[in-house]
């Protein structure tokens, strides 16, 4: 690495200068006369390779509002089939999951059918609730979720409990989910991960929804 360039004011360089010869006129001192025009330092181009382009945003950067996801799944690989779908739903884009609840094993409610696994995640996402909703039915669809009749078997069903403070109901989309209060497969893992949204009356209602949590 070279070093630094210095002023040649005869100073530098170990005291090499040259002494004025006598009887001349005395030089001028180099420092005198206007200092030479500073150059402004250059600016790092921007990821683009256009000069003063903004920084990415990583996904933390954005704001965001914590949602919860209820999972649940009986057919197949219904254990391995949430568990996936945990991961999954961190690669939605600007979201975060935050926290994953045990599994727990459930039987059917208003279906038949084997037992289900369920779960619940919270997360922080930057989408609005329509559009992670949209997000959650594609990953049902790669998981091969079909709906041949209402309440059917599974290979995947994911629903959106809440998202934020936002209360919406339309044919589309209703928020707060209107029937996570009676649901002991929401409202077990959902306790579990967010004690402060689930009064214990809500609790009580289904305690006599048979429901079991997994141990590993």
């Amino acid at each position: 690495m070279s070093a630094p360039n210095r002023p040649k004011d005869g100073k530098s360089g170990g005291g090499q200068g040259r002494p004025p010869s006598r009887g001349g006129p005395s030089p001028k001192p180099k420092s005198s006369g206007p200092a030479p025009a500073r150059r402004a330092p250059s600016r790092p181009a921007g990821k683009a390779g256009s000069a003063g382009a903004p920084p990415r945003r990583t996904r933390e950067d954005y704001p965001t509002v914590q949602a919860f996801v209820a999972i649940g799944a009986n057919l197949g690989d219904a254990r391995a089939a949430v568990t996936a779908a945990m991961d999954a739903i961190g690669t939605i884009e600007r979201t975060v999951v935050t926290a994953r609840s045990s599994l727990y094993r459930s039987a059917p409610v208003d279906a038949a059918g084997p037992d289900f696994i369920n779960a619940v995640v919270a997360v922080r996402t930057g989408l609005t609730a329509e559009a992670f909703l949209a997000e959650l039915h594609l990953l049902e669809e790669q998981a091969g979720r079909e709906r041949p009749f209402p309440n059917a078997p599974r290979t995947l069903d994911l629903d959106l409990l809440m998202h934020g403070n936002a209360i919406k109901d339309t044919p589309a989309l209703a928020l707060p989910h209107p029937r996570m209060r009676d649901r002991a497969f929401v409202l077990k893992p959902l306790a579990e991960i967010a004690p402060d949204k689930v009064p214990r009356a809500a609790l009580a209602r289904v305690s006599s929804q048979v429901i079991e949590r997994i141990r590993d």
